[in-house]
C-alpha cells in the first residue's frame, strides 16, 4: 500500500491538518495516511507541548470515522529527538510491504538541506510537498523523488490555535468538535 507519513507535533491537531490529509488520500494516490505524533522535534526545542498521550488521543479522536487515517505513536518508541531518517528507516524495516511517502510543507522544503541526513532522505524516499503561503517551490529543480501536490491551502497553525485558546476565544470551527471539548476540559483541569 502507498502510505503517507504525516509526522508532527500536532500540538494540537486542527482542521488544516485534517483537510490536507483528506485531500492527499482522495486526490494524490495514497491508500492510507498515518499521523505520526512526534514526542520531540529537533527544530522545536523548548516549545511547550501538550502531553504526548493527550496529543495522540486528540489525533485519534479527530480522525475517527475515516478509514484511511491512522494515529500512530511509532516515534514514541524511537530514540529522542525524532529524526525523520531514523523514523523512515524503522518504518521500512517493520512494514516492508508498504511504500512510504513523507509529507512536508513547502516551508520545510525550503529548509530541507538543514535536516539530519537530508541527502539520504532525498535519495531513498518519496517526498510529497504541500504548498504553504509565502514558500513557493521551483518545480523545475525538484529531485525525482520529490513531488509538489496541488492541495488547497488552509493557513491555520497550531500556534494560532494555542494562542486563541489561551485568550479564551471560541474557535470551535478550527478543530474537530471532540478535540475542542477535550482541550477546553484539559485547560479547565490545568487551571484548577
Amino acid at each position: 500500500m502507498n502510505i503517507g507519513i504525516f509526522s508532527g507535533s500536532f500540538n494540537p491537531i486542527h482542521v488544516g491538518h485534517l483537510a490536507l490529509a483528506n485531500y492527499l488520500c482522495e486526490f494524490e494516490g495514497l491508500d492510507e495516511l498515518w499521523f505520526l505524533v512526534t514526542p520531540r522535534n529537533p527544530f522545536k526545542q523548548g516549545q511547550k507541548l501538550l502531553p504526548d498521550a493527550l496529543r495522540l488521543e486528540l489525533v485519534r479522536v479527530a480522525i475517527s470515522g475515516y478509514s484511511r487515517f491512522r494515529a500512530s505513536d511509532f516515534e514514541f518508541r524511537l530514540p529522542q529527538p525524532s529524526y525523520t531518517i531514523h523514523t523512515l528507516d524503522k518504518l521500512k524495516e517493520v512494514y516492508p510491504q508498504h511504500t512510504f511517502h513523507l509529507i512536508i510543507g513547502s516551508d520545510n522544503w525550503q529548509s530541507f538541506s538543514r535536516w539530519y541526513c537530508s541527502d539520504r532522505l532525498l535519495s531513498e524516499n518519496s517526498i510529497l510537498v504541500y504548498p504553504r503561503p509565502g514558500y513557493p517551490v521551483d518545480t523545475s529543480s525538484l529531485p525525482p523523488t520529490v513531488r509538489l501536490v496541488s492541495s488547497p491551502v488552509l493557513e491555520i497553525s497550531s500556534t494560532f490555535i494555542r494562542q486563541a485558546l489561551s485568550e479564551g476565544r471560541d474557535i470551535r470551527y478550527f478543530l474537530h468538535p471532540q478535540v475542542y471539548r477535550m482541550l477546553k476540559k484539559f485547560d479547565k483541569e490545568k487551571a484548577e
